[in-house]
């Protein structure tokens, strides 16, 4: 089959690699119908995540049609049109009977990258280095799911391909971020980045009860599409004093409830960005946090700042005392989309919810590195591009 593949930092080629196999009787084959970009991808690309090898296949974000079972499967058949939760779940361990699919104990097979960094194993991540599994991505024609039953969603008729893919990360994503926010009915919600992520936490925000949100970002056309496609109040933190724009906003109070959609790259301006970057480049830290600290520094006291950003590692300069003598609560996580994808498929159906507009730029698996080119560069206004295999 033919995949997209990584060869080392920014270096992306299509090659005829294996199919999948059925390895255990838990395992589902895929035909990739479709397969999206994601702003987390970048920080492979760019070389961030240290267990990549080269061959390695890319993407996290799919939807699919079954073309084979394992024979302990018996809730999918030949030619069902599913969508896969990035994140993957046992559904065994006591972390997924409480549905918090996020903190399996068994998807990883490859655990001490992970409990060397964090302490604990880490739930296995499709297309997502080694440390969070060595699981082939969905770049590809086929690919293998594991724990079928548990990660795997039916595609309701009436869900366009368009909308069903982004069912996989990026709407579970952001409804998980709006969700561990604690958002109350009439709040003011602030959303740091516009890409797929934010938009859907915007959105996700509003079916919570926010009255407001205020939706963070540089880019032009991205800022428009929170404000007509999600319903935000936008602000470009390039021409615009965001703190000082929040207070205005909010009467001096500042936001119930900030959301970083940004993560580990993020981009600023002035003098912090360039201490972020230049430390990020000699590996003195990890992360950019630019984005993260000013949702610390603006969110009201009492409030709640919700990460969905990947962060990966040590950050410098992290404002603990603003947390503390705010009392702010933090919360965090990669998103436990089971618990969510039947509900956002309602959404849809329902239409509550359209994330068929964050789909760009649709091509061809053979011309992916181009997509990650138009996508990391933010060229040609786009947002995701998806492959087609």
């Amino acid at each position: 089959m033919r995949a997209l593949t990584w060869q080392g930092p920014n270096m992306l080629q299509v090659d005829t690699v294996p199919d999948p196999e059925i390895v255990n009787p838990k395992d589902v084959i895929l035909r990739v119908i479709m397969s999206s970009v994601c702003g987390s991808d970048l920080h492979l690309v760019d070389g961030y995540v240290p267990t990549m090898h080269p061959g390695d296949i890319l993407g996290h974000e799919f939807l699919g049609e079954v073309v084979e079972t394992g024979s302990a499967v018996t809730r999918f058949s030949k030619g069902d049109r599913v969508i896969a939760i990035s994140i993957i779940g046992c559904g065994e361990c006591s972390h997924c009977k409480a549905k918090n699919f996020n903190c399996c104990d068994n998807s990883n097979p490859n655990s001490a990258e992970t409990e060397l960094a964090y302490g604990y194993t880490c739930s296995g991540i499709f297309g997502y280095s080694h440390a969070f599994g060595g699981y082939a991505g969905s770049h590809a024609t086929y690919i293998r799911v594991p724990y079928a039953e548990v990660n795997l969603f039916k595609v309701p008729e009436g869900v366009s391909d368009e909308q069903a893919v982004f069912v996989s990360d990026a709407a579970p994503t952001g409804y998980f971020g709006a969700d561990q926010a604690d958002i109350q009915h009439g709040d003011t919600v602030a959303v740091w980045g516009c890409g797929g992520v934010g938009q859907m936490a915007i959105r996700s925000a509003y079916l919570m009860g926010a009255e407001r949100v205020i939706a963070i970002d540089r880019f032009t056309d991205r800022l428009a599409l929170a404000e007509h496609k999600a319903g935000a109040i936008t602000i470009n933190y390039e021409t615009t004093d965001v703190h000082e724009a929040l207070l205005e906003l909010t009467g001096g109070r500042g936001p119930d409830r900030c959301i970083d959609a940004v993560g580990m790259e993020a981009h600023g301006s002035g003098l912090e960005h360039a201490y972020d970057k230049v430390k990020q480049q000699l590996r003195l830290h990890t992360e950019r946090g630019v984005a993260l600290r000013q949702a610390i520094h603006s969110c009201r006291k009492g409030g709640t700042v919700s990460v969905l950003g990947v962060y990966g590692g040590l950050m410098d300069k992290f404002p603990m005392g603003a947390i503390v003598n705010k009392a702010l609560t933090l919360r965090s996580g990669q998103q436990p989309g089971q618990r969510y994808a039947e509900r956002i498929f309602q959404h849809i159906l329902d239409g509550e919810m359209d994330p068929s507009y964050l789909l760009t730029h649709p091509m061809d698996l053979e011309h992916s590195p181009e997509g990650y080119k138009l996508f990391k560069h933010k060229t040609e206004q786009c947002m995701r591009a998806v492959f087609k295999p």
